[in-house]
């Protein structure tokens, strides 16, 4: 279980393939506190801690990850957003986040405005995930709030301290992101369905 509250960057210093999995070596500032089978969130995906050697970590992503996420597009050098689990007893900053990413949107456009920067995002409505205005959505491992929120796509608003502290200043159009949906609104829509 994750809050979305980005602890640090990360850098991808290698990548291994092995049958339809792929091996993620990642540098970080928390390496050091980190053990072997624990969860980190990568740019919103959980994968488990498989090796640690020096400052770096290795996470191993399994076909059904890399199809769902944009983990298959990484390549070395990418810095990612990383968050440890969350401890129990400790605030809730956030939104409550899995790390289970639904699906990839498309980063469709990007406003600077005065103080903030609105990136607006496109997304596969078939699946049947809803976003609400001023709900929550998780981009990247990020937790945001929804503005204009449409069938079919939505935008955030990032004050200047997220941008510089999360790889959204990296993001340009036209690129992939990983979305996880309120988990409260994924179970409201599938009661629905029925």
């Amino acid at each position: 279980m994750f809050t979305g509250i980005i602890e640090t960057l990360g850098t991808i210093t290698n990548i291994k393939k092995e049958k339809d999995n792929i091996h993620l070596t990642v540098k970080s500032n928390f390496t050091n506190e980190l053990k072997i089978d624990q969860s980190v969130a990568h740019n919103g995906v959980c994968l488990t801690v498989v090796s640690i050697k020096d400052d770096t970590y290795t996470v191993t992503a399994i076909k059904e990850t890399l199809e769902k996420t944009t983990l298959k597009d990484f390549e070395i050098g990418n810095l990612i957003n990383l968050e440890r689990g969350m401890k129990l007893g400790d605030r809730l900053d956030g939104h409550i986040v899995q790390g289970h990413v639904d699906h990839k949107g498309i980063c469709s456009n990007i406003k600077t405005e005065e103080g903030s920067t609105i990136f607006t995002f496109t997304y596969d409505s078939k699946s049947n995930n809803v976003t609400i205005e001023k709900g929550s959505i998780t981009i990247n491992g990020v937790s945001l709030t929804v503005i204009n929120s449409k069938k079919n796509e939505f935008s955030v608003a990032i004050i200047p301290y997220t941008l510089e502290n999360t790889n959204f200043k990296l993001l340009k159009k036209g690129d992939n992101v990983n979305l996880e949906f309120d988990v409260i609104g994924k179970y409201i829509s599938k009661l629905s369905n029925f």
